[in-house]
């Protein structure tokens, strides 16, 4: 089972710190945001990781290397432009293979168990899905949240008050980007808002530890969380 790693956003909101140092290199603890995730990876039995990359990706290529020094193997699809979420895995499809595959966001900081995504991908080939979103309560700057759960269905019209936001962790098959061509921008949430729709994604509220690293404050806030305790394994 192969993982990706989206990390083609430009961080405009993390301006001026990435004016010169891409988002998912930057650095929380011991390690920059996008270390934490090929560690964690690794640590999970995952071996094949997929990084896209648009602003300043040669900077990513130059920290990462192959991956052999995380025990990965790494492999790139670099973007002229950033093509949104669901242009940027499709247009990376070719890498991913034909199973489901974990997607996580280079720019949240987590403790989800990316263990628990071969278990999960054998039950989507068993229900018929497409994708499996990982949610989590909201969060003070996000509080209307992006999608309703029930049971382990990702509901898409649930109402404010009912729904919970999603994590950037998720698992799909490649059919979910049909249609979307190769260097294409295209968002990820209509495709999961049709896919829910039709009965085709399931879902869970991850209730452990989860960061959207979307601010300079925020940063600075899991810096110091990090530097005050043991590292999240």
């Amino acid at each position: 089972m192969r993982a990706m790693i989206l990390a083609a956003g430009r961080g405009e909101r993390m301006r001026p710190l990435t004016d010169r140092v891409p988002k998912p290199l930057l650095r929380v603890g011991s390690r920059s945001l996008i270390e934490w995730h090929l560690k964690r990876l690794a640590d999970a039995g995952f071996h094949e990781v997929v990084i896209n990359h648009a602003h300043l990706g040669e900077s990513i290529e130059n920290a990462l290397g192959d991956g052999s020094r995380f025990g990965l193997a790494i492999r790139y699809s670099p973007e002229a432009e950033a093509l949104e979420t669901a242009g940027g895995i499709a247009n990376a499809l070719a890498l991913l293979g034909n199973e489901p595959f974990l997607v996580v966001n280079g720019d949240v900081f987590t403790d989800y168990d990316f263990a628990q995504a071969r278990r999960l991908a054998i039950r989507m080939r068993a229900d018929g899905l497409l994708a499996w979103c990982v949610l989590v309560s909201n969060p003070a700057h996000h509080p209307s949240g992006d999608f309703g759960l029930m049971g382990e269905r990702l509901v898409a019209d649930a109402v404010d008050g009912a729904r919970l936001t999603f994590s950037g962790i998720g698992l799909y098959e490649p059919a979910l980007f049909a249609g979307i061509v190769a260097g294409q921008r295209a968002a990820l949430a209509p495709l999961l808002r049709r896919a829910a729709e039709r009965g085709l994604a399931g879902a869970e509220h991850h209730h452990g530890h989860w960061t959207d690293v979307g601010t300079p404050q925020r940063l600075a806030e899991l810096d110091a969380e990090l530097n005050r305790q043991e590292p999240i394994r």
